[in-house]
């Protein structure tokens, strides 16, 4: 049962550059207790829904409902269902960790007592029962990722809006705040999670929506989505980029489809359907051709070749969002 529905939502911003259509007809169903990922390169669209299905943002035409409840005729009954967290901590620094819960409980008509209660329990689940009672200007990166996050679930939501919540994180930090992730979702959570990390959603997603220019371009798993460019590629890194067009006309030869080059010119990849017997055959052919090598081998694809396959563009740096906060208006 779907508990995130939207249908054929549609948003333009303007500007003196001209419209930005931020969304253009999206629609979306996440089934219940899932993690929905959400891909797009930079100005897809992606952060822009994610306001409308949180009731930040009311989109110029299409319905949305979350648990139900229609997200343009009953927002104030939407917020009493969901959390959300954005890319960079929205607590208050001057108040501990335990205030800022506090305060959000608060905030949520829990009452005193409950809201104590409520911030104790997410200290301990969040592992910050040490930290509680520091202000969170002292905190670490990871640690104010996750007393944001705790802040986003102290109502208890039925689902989560996740906006690239481990941006700026380091490795180890990513990767304890995917485990958190996972167990909301272990107890019944949905999330509809966006994120500019590949890795994150193939972890994490149970199924992935692809957005470009505003409306979804593709659907499925990630191996689904792998599955749509081919089963390995040929990945050759050149000594020197100069070398870099004869090497490209040799995969081309060789392979399924259009050859990739990374933006150093060193690194090329390409889809090939003989397997080992190809990767020989390429090997061969560049070293007939005279092509140096720094480094060869042979993979599956990743969600970075289905990004580039399906959008002809690289994955997203920044929020769907960038354009329209300098400058545009609705």
């Amino acid at each position: 049962m779907a508990i995130i529905e939207a249908h054929d939502l549609r948003k333009t911003y303007h500007s003196r550059s001209g419209d930005v259509h931020a969304l253009a007809g999206l629609s979306l169903s996440v089934p219940e207790g899932t993690v929905k990922g959400l891909l797009g390169p930079n100005g897809a669209g992606k952060t822009t829904a994610v306001k409308v299905l949180n009731t930040l943002l009311q989109p110029d035409g299409g319905t949305a409902t979350v648990d139900g409840i229609d997200v343009l005729s009953d927002p104030e009954a939407v917020r009493q269902v969901i959390g959300a967290s954005g890319q960079y901590a929205a607590v208050d620094e001057h108040l501990t960790g335990r205030e800022n819960l506090e305060m959000v409980g608060r905030l949520y008509h829990l009452g005193s007592r409950r809201a104590k209660a409520r911030a104790g329990e997410l200290l301990e689940q969040f592992d910050l029962v040490e930290a509680a009672d520091r202000p969170v200007k002292g905190f670490s990166g990871g640690m104010r990722r996750r007393i944001d996050l705790a802040c986003a679930l102290v109502n208890t939501p039925r689902v989560l809006f996740l906006d690239e919540p481990t941006t700026g994180l380091d490795p180890r930090s990513r990767i304890g705040l995917w485990e958190v992730i996972k167990d909301l979702v272990k107890h019944g959570t949905t999330v509809l999670l966006t994120t500019q990390y590949l890795e994150e959603a193939d972890y994490l997603a149970d199924d992935i929506s692809v957005i470009d220019h505003g409306t979804v371009i593709a659907e499925g798993t990630a191996d689904e989505l792998k599955a749509q460019i081919g089963g390995h590629r040929v990945v050759v890194t050149l000594v020197d980029a100069a070398q870099s067009g004869a090497a490209s006309e040799v995969l081309a030869r060789h392979g399924t489809e259009e050859v990739q080059v990374d933006s150093s010119g060193r690194t090329l990849s390409v889809a090939v359907a003989g397997g080992p017997q190809a990767l020989q055959q390429v090997l061969g052919a560049l070293a007939d051709t005279g092509v140096e090598l720094h480094d060869a081998g042979m993979r599956r694809p990743t969600l970075d070749d289905v990004f580039l396959a399906l959008t002809g563009r690289e994955r997203a740096d920044e929020t769907a969002d960038e354009t329209i906060e300098q400058g545009a208006r609705p």
